[in-house]
């Protein structure tokens, strides 16, 4: 299945655009050249005020639009890891659903459930075999679990047959 890309708005572009090339070794040593330059000048500009507020206000400026791009980025690869994290949790049967968008919790609850995984893994270490909760076994017992689970829907079903008959 060929993958669509979506469109998207000219924000987005220049904003992918952006951080990609402020991102990259051409951006820093072009940041670099620019305050050599600067300094080369300052004594032909006798160190003056308008010296200093050049690249004061170059700096001042470019750090503050870079706040925002990284902060677009930032959001944006956040929101793709968290979708990343909550497929595998509800792809796995016996992952907890409740765990799908968490973020939206309060401190207080995070706190909680914080300690509550603090508390598993101080059970999991007085364990003396490490293959006791995570053995090979149990996880190809999930597998066959899971699978048998799945042979029974529909979707399954239907896409076996469509193999078969590609296959023919």
């Amino acid at each position: 299945m060929a993958r669509k890309k979506k469109q998207k708005n000219l924000f987005e572009k220049f904003a992918n655009w952006a951080t990609i090339a402020t991102g990259s070794s051409v951006a820093f040593v072009s940041a670099v050249s620019v305050v050599i330059l600067w300094a080369a000048y300052g004594p032909i500009a006798k160190y003056s005020q308008t010296w200093q507020l050049i690249i004061n206000t170059g700096t001042t400026i470019i750090t503050f639009l870079m706040v925002f791009l990284i902060q677009k980025s930032q959001n944006k690869d956040s929101k793709a890891i968290h979708l990343k994290l909550n497929e595998l949790l509800a792809s796995h049967q016996g992952a907890s659903n409740r765990m799908v968008d968490i973020e939206d919790l309060s401190e207080k609850e995070l706190d909680q459930l914080h300690k509550f995984y603090v508390k598993l893994a101080e059970l999991a270490e007085e364990e003396d075999d490490i293959t006791c909760t995570h053995s090979i076994d149990a996880a190809e017992e999930n597998h066959a679990t899971k699978l048998s689970g799945y042979k029974l829907k529909e979707h399954y079903v239907r896409n076996k047959k469509n193999r078969s008959k590609a296959n023919h």
